[in-house]
C-alpha cells in the first residue's frame, strides 16, 4: 500500500527508464522529467535486494557538477535519492553508493547499466 501511495503522488510524464544491476541489487531509475530538462528532481529509485527480495522506493533527483557561476547544472554524475539521514547515489558510471550521515559509507558496489 505503500508503494501506490508513492506512485500516486508521484506523476510521471515520461515513461524513460534505466536498470542497473551490481551484485546484490537491481535497480530501476524511472523519469517524471519532461524531455529535455537538465537537471530534475522527479526520479524513482526502485531498488531491490537479490538476498532477501526486499525492495524500497524513493524519490530523488539528477545529480550534476555545477558550471562556473555556481549556479548552473553543468556535467551529469547521475542520481542522488535521501531515505532520511541516509543518501543513495547512483552514478552515470553504475556505482552504487548508500552514504548515512553524509560521511559514513554503507555499500559502495559497482553495477552494469542494463
Amino acid at each position: 500500500m505503500r508503494y501506490l501511495a508513492l506512485l500516486l503522488l508521484f506523476p510521471f510524464t515520461s515513461s524513460a527508464m534505466e536498470e542497473l544491476e551490481t551484485k546484490n541489487y537491481s535497480i530501476t531509475i524511472t523519469s517524471g522529467c519532461q524531455e529535455g530538462e537538465v537537471s530534475c528532481s522527479n526520479f524513482l529509485y526502485t531498488g531491490t535486494s537479490k538476498a532477501s527480495g526486499q525492495s524500497i522506493m524513493l524519490k530523488g533527483s539528477s545529480w550534476h557538477t555545477l558550471c562556473a557561476d555556481g549556479v548552473t547544472p553543468c556535467r551529469f554524475l547521475g542520481y542522488k535519492f535521501n531515505n532520511g539521514n541516509v543518501t543513495y547515489f547512483v552514478g552515470q558510471n553504475g556505482l552504487l553508493e548508500v552514504i548515512q550521515n553524509k560521511n559514513k559509507l554503507l555499500l559502495s558496489e559497482q553495477g552494469r547499466w542494463k
